[in-house]
């Protein structure tokens, strides 16, 4: 394509993207101009000083001091002079009409370049591009007014979350509407609370402190550390432990778990929003966290999460025992200095982050059975012993569980993994992301049966367990079947939501011999009472002989 079309004799090179086409499409109003005569302007005399002369042709090439400025200049000098005067004097050349409306045309007629179908490829392609990033501009608008409030985003978000929003949103129009699988968020729902109070308030401080521990996260973590603290399969409900005076299953200790873990967790989740708040910014999900929108410094967060790790593990190992407190300070390590970094390194992040979900069960287990520990309650006597089998399947449990639910939930959001860098299955390679789901769905099946022949549960929990375990595979063969369209990916990421708590309500509710303590305890067992009265007598009439034996 040629930008400069026959007969432009002084045309510039500022008017390059005056193309040929937009020239021709200019030829029917050409008869006006070239019916309307161009008035030459009339020299005026101009009353200018030696000095100023020579100043004026310093800085006008071509003007000699000695030359009168009540001449008229040549036209094409007084065309070179501005931008303006040499468009003019390319449509002046060319025989064509010089646009005098706002519009882009002349006055009172139709502008032919302005229709759509007119315009250049490349032009309506940046028509188009621009359209459609306002529009979505707009729907993102809409979308975060009622859930951000009166609040407005901070500097450094604002920017970065625009850009970040226009990759994945037009990849979903070209696939078709979004499928928005993910709740709210509880740390964005507890930043934009905090903004409502007073910067000094206590409630606002609260409230991001609460957001930084990410709530909804820990509270399911320390639920995962005490079901395996009560499947633990003590004899006795409420006997107490060999050679201690507190009881089985303690309050007390159960109180000192859930706290620490609860803490321990807090940290972690600190250090990762320490870690990448730059990238927290690109992505719609996190970039209302208090870091993002700098609600609150980073030293005061840092602060908060020394605090908290020195105040969790402290209450585990005083609280608990040493090995459920070394189990937590391990949680934060791997979970902050190993998960969060390997984000940006390699897809094997995934399998860290599942590592740091099976420690919980672990440490709920290593819990109750310091409460039932014959020895030093060291590491290899709760977590190696043979009787340790079913902590070991509830961290399994838990660990597999991890991949169907992430590789759902990640599926959604893989444009944003995308745009802030980290290295995710769901974008690098999205067939083996559902292969993964598929697989760990799987497992799910022999653990079960594992924890009824470990002796944590009766066998009557396969049987029941058998229908949930089998919804999640369902909705992970339609996962891996649909690589994640088609709602594949809402189903599955539902399904691992309810899947967990219904396999824990199971194994709770199908504890290995509970059933039978209860029924003795409210009925009855004549048999055993009546051992139990015999024993008693035999110990008394020992008491009593040694009593004499001390008398003489």
């Amino acid at each position: 394509m040629s930008f400069r079309p026959t007969g432009n004799v002084f045309r510039s090179y500022a008017l390059n993207n005056i193309c040929w086409r937009c020239s021709r499409q200019m030829m029917p109003m050409a008869a006006i101009a070239i019916a309307t005569p161009i008035a030459t302007p009339t020299p005026t005399p101009i009353l200018i000083t030696t000095a100023a002369a020579s100043k004026v042709s310093r800085q006008i090439p071509g003007i000699s001091p000695a030359r009168s400025f009540s001449q008229a200049a040549p036209l094409q000098q007084v065309l070179k002079s501005t931008p303006a005067r040499l468009k003019a004097g390319y449509f002046i050349s060319n025989e064509l009409s010089i646009r005098t409306s706002a519009s882009g045309g002349i006055a009172g007629q139709h502008d032919i370049k302005s229709e759509p179908e007119n315009l250049l490829p490349h032009r309506r392609r940046r028509q188009r591009q621009r359209q459609q990033q306002q529009q979505l501009e707009d729907e993102r608008r809409q979308q975060d007014a009622p859930r951000d409030g009166d609040t407005a985003p901070s500097r450094s978000s604002s920017p970065s979350s625009s850009s970040s929003s226009s990759p994945s949103s037009s990849s979903s129009s070209k696939e078709g509407p979004r499928d928005d699988i993910l709740p709210p968020n509880a740390s964005s729902v507890l930043t934009t609370e905090s903004t409502k109070h007073p910067i000094s308030s206590l409630r606002r401080q609260l409230s991001l402190f609460l957001s930084l521990s990410k709530p909804r996260l820990t509270v399911v973590v320390v639920l995962t550390a005490m079901a395996p603290y009560a499947l633990y399969p003590v004899p006795d409900f409420i006997s107490p432990s060999i050679g201690l005076d507190t009881p089985s299953l303690s309050p007390l200790t159960l109180a000192f778990l859930t706290t620490g873990t609860a803490l321990c967790i807090a940290s972690a989740n600190t250090l990762n929003m320490l870690y990448e708040p730059a990238w927290d910014a690109m992505m719609s999900r996190t970039r209302n966290r208090p870091l993002v929108r700098g609600l609150i410094s980073r030293s005061r967060a840092l602060a908060f999460a020394a605090i908290a790790a020195l105040t969790g593990v402290g209450g585990l190992y005083f609280g608990v025992n040493p090995t459920v407190a070394f189990l937590g300070a391990a949680n934060i390590a791997l979970y902050a200095g190993v998960y969060t970094p390997l984000k940006r390194v390699s897809w094997l992040n995934t399998w860290a982050g599942a590592v740091v979900g099976g420690i919980p069960p672990l440490m709920g287990w290593a819990a109750a059975a310091g409460e039932y520990a014959t020895g030093d309650g060291s590491f290899q006597e709760l977590l190696l012993a043979p009787e340790a089998v079913g902590g070991w399947l509830l961290a399994a449990l838990l660990f597999a569980w991890q991949f169907p639910h992430f590789m759902a939930l990640s599926w959604s959001i893989r444009e944003e993994y995308k745009m802030a860098g980290h290295q995710m299955l769901c974008w690098l390679n999205p067939a083996r992301n559902a292969r993964v789901a598929l697989r760990y769905s799987l497992a799910f099946l022999p653990i079960c049966i594992g924890l009824c022949a470990a002796g944590v549960t009766e066998w009557s929990f396969a049987v029941t367990s058998l229908p949930v375990n089998v919804w999640l595979v369902r909705e992970a063969v339609k996962f891996h079947r649909h690589q994640g369209f088609k709602g594949s990916a809402r189903g599955l990421f539902w399904a691992s939501v309810w899947h967990m708590p219904a396999i824990m309500v199971l194994a709770l509710a199908q504890k290995k011999g509970m059933w039978g303590r209860i029924w003795r305890s409210v009925v009855g067992d004549p048999a055993i009472d009546d051992d139990d009265d015999e024993e008693y007598s035999e110990d008394e009439e020992y008491s009593v002989e040694a009593a004499k034996e001390d008398g003489r």
